[in-house]
């Protein structure tokens, strides 16, 4: 199953190398994985993707908790939240039914960002599931010559929040 979890981790040299090693030095693949700083500059956000059982994935998140860059930790896939990616996809048109590729952009609130030698730049945001339906779809009127996935963006729905612990 699928799983993405979000770490708040310690702005410091080598912990995201930290978080990446405790992954590979067990087997485990991150399908994705997005990193960049908070509103407070000591502490960014790194929200990956891997798949797993339930077993690992409760170990893979015991092991996260042990780091010491590790500040918090949530596992958002069975809570409410909201996900994101962006797919920017590079394309040359093969079928010229513009009323189906007109509808196909539409309907993912896709759009042509660029043009330039006869290739155009397609932007979608979507649920990971979405972005891999649009480009399933896409295929069918374009040649593919480059795809770039931000990876997920994520956050809990609600009340919960993954935040720095101040104490007074």
């Amino acid at each position: 199953m699928r799983h993405i979890i979000s770490i708040l981790l310690q702005n410091e040299s080598g912990a995201l190398a930290r978080v990446a090693g405790l992954f590979s030095s067990r087997g485990y693949n991150i399908e994705s994985l997005s990193v960049a700083p908070t509103d407070d500059p000591a502490v960014s956000r790194l929200t990956l993707v891997t798949t797993g059982t339930d077993q690992v994935i409760n170990q893979i998140n015991k092991q996260i908790s042990k780091l010491i860059d590790v500040v918090d930790r949530v596992e958002l896939t069975r809570r409410g939240h909201v996900e994101r990616e962006l797919l920017l996809v590079k394309v040359r048109f093969v079928v010229t039914s513009k009323d189906r590729m007109t509808e196909l952009l539409e309907r993912y609130h896709a759009e042509v960002v660029d043009q330039a030698d006869g290739l155009r730049v397609i932007e979608m945001t979507g649920t990971g599931i979405e972005v891999d339906d649009f480009l399933r779809e896409l295929r069918e009127f374009v040649e593919i010559h480059e795809v770039v996935r931000s990876g997920v963006a994520a956050i809990a729905s609600g009340d919960q929040i993954l935040a720095l612990r101040h104490t007074a």
